[in-house]
């Protein structure tokens, strides 16, 4: 396989390719919400006919409880490797819709990035794997076999994955797993995620008074559910951003010194880094940078908080209830199932005794480490390296893919997270965009992992 032949392909064909991923944009494939369920069915569909276009021999909509998985498959010969793709085809909700610059689901292309939700995460990033082997279909250079898994609840904690990768697992037998759902350092410096952070969601509900009262006449003398909330949550955390809950760092990895160094030894401006997500100073459990911070320590975060009147003008109310929807994020040998419990029993614990306090656990998942010396590794840092013209740094991710420990766990295999997103890209955020040299760049490489994947099965 050589170089010029594949850049010469996707320049003959880029604006086909360009023009395809704006036909999926447009599709408001959002799980999180029933009332898109019929749009993140016809986007199943759609990435079906888009695998049957590309040279799959099949390809199907799988029904699950919730939404549906999308699977196809190329199979050249059962004697050579079988790399299993993943991705996701849902997305996360537009809203706020009034910040964004352009519509979410009306895909622009402006100054080389395409804006709309679901462009870098993760529609952008699958879709450069179907394009890539139908690249390698069309040049005759596919050189393994190759399996599309493509789901419609990441978003949502991929719900449904589990039960069907149990029922299907000699359908999905394969030697190594790819996905592209992650982020390079930036367009200059290569990058391949080796850990993921777990994630331990809960929402809590904090109820005081059986009913909203009137601020004047039982203000200072009835707790106020909002206020007992925020103190509760403000004591979660001590004055060296140190998580207060028992128990909460017993499994904790500790990073070695010489790794540690690594990690800091990549390329990294604070200045810009703080100027990208517009704010002045950062804040970082002590004795840890911010990247460190954001990857290999754990965290506690409030993802979202209310309670009594938000409406326009003023209702002067003391609230019956309030309400916080708080994620942790967890490193390797932390359980999430654990993490929830230490928690709640926290919660319940420090809560005064003027108010009653619920807990319900949403989803979660483990924390995952990948090595550097197996040939799925190897294979994705000598592609980079070819397209890139460098050597790909190893780099541990803040964010959660629950379902890589699953394949390890229900499948034995590996997982090679190579994305090519940028952590600027404001994925779950308005104004989400994927660069088209992202795009493009990624449908360059992709072939060349199959190409050495495959020679070091040899």
């Amino acid at each position: 396989m050589k170089l010029e032949e594949v850049r010469s392909y996707i320049d003959q064909n880029k604006e086909r390719f360009l023009n395809e991923l704006v036909d999926l944009l447009k599709i408001p494939s959002v799980s999180a919400d029933s009332a898109y369920n019929k749009d993140v069915q016809a986007c199943a569909e759609h990435v079906k006919h888009s695998l049957l276009n590309a040279g799959v021999d099949r390809a199907e909509v799988c029904q699950t409880a919730g939404h549906p998985i999308v699977y196809g498959e190329k199979m050249i010969d059962p004697s050579k490797p079988t790399v299993l793709v993943y991705g996701h085809y849902d997305v996360q909700p537009a809203d706020p819709v009034e910040l964004w610059n352009s519509p979410p689901f009306d895909p622009q292309i402006i100054d080389g990035n395409i804006y709309a939700r679901g462009s870098a995460d993760d529609k952008g990033q699958f879709y450069m794997h179907v394009k890539a082997f139908e690249l390698m279909m069309k040049t005759n250079t596919l050189p393994c076999n190759v399996k599309f898994m493509i789901e419609g609840e990441e978003e949502v904690g991929s719900v449904n994955l589990g039960l069907f990768v149990k029922a299907n697992k000699e359908k999905l037998k394969s030697d190594v797993i790819l996905i592209s759902d992650t982020s390079i350092i930036d367009n200059d410096t290569p990058s391949i995620t080796v850990g993921l952070r777990g994630l331990s969601y809960v929402e809590v509900e904090v109820q005081g008074p059986s009913k909203d009262l009137h601020s004047g006449v039982y203000g200072g003398a009835i707790d106020n559910p909002v206020n007992v909330l925020c103190e509760m949550i403000a004591s979660m955390k001590d004055a060296n951003g140190k998580i207060t809950i028992d128990g909460f760092y017993d499994k904790v990895e500790i990073v070695s010194e010489s790794d540690r160094a690594a990690m800091e030894s990549a390329p990294f401006d604070i200045d810009d880094y703080m100027k990208a997500v517009g704010v002045k100073a950062t804040k970082s459990e002590k004795g840890y940078s911010p990247r460190e911070g954001s990857s290999i320590r754990p965290t506690l975060d409030v993802n979202g908080i209310w309670g009594g009147y938000i409406g326009e003008g003023a209702k002067t109310v003391l609230p019956s209830k309030a309400f916080a929807k708080i994620s942790m994020r967890l490193v390797p040998f932390q359980e999430p199932a654990e993490i929830t419990r230490l928690f709640s029993e926290h919660f319940n614990r420090i809560a005064p005794p003027s108010v009653k306090v619920k807990v319900t656990p949403h989803h979660g998942g483990d924390p995952v480490v990948i090595p550097t010396d197996f040939p799925g590794y190897q294979a994705a840092s000598r592609a980079m390296e070819t397209t890139f013209g460098k050597q790909p740094i190893p780099e541990r991710g803040g964010g959660s893919i629950p379902i890589v420990a699953l394949f390890e766990k229900e499948l034995g295999l590996k997982s090679i997270l190579m994305g090519f997103g940028l952590n600027s890209n404001d994925i779950h955020s308005p104004n989400e965009h994927y660069g088209v040299f992202n795009y493009l760049k990624g449908i360059e490489t992709i072939p060349f992992f199959f190409h050495y994947f495959n020679e070091s099965s040899k």
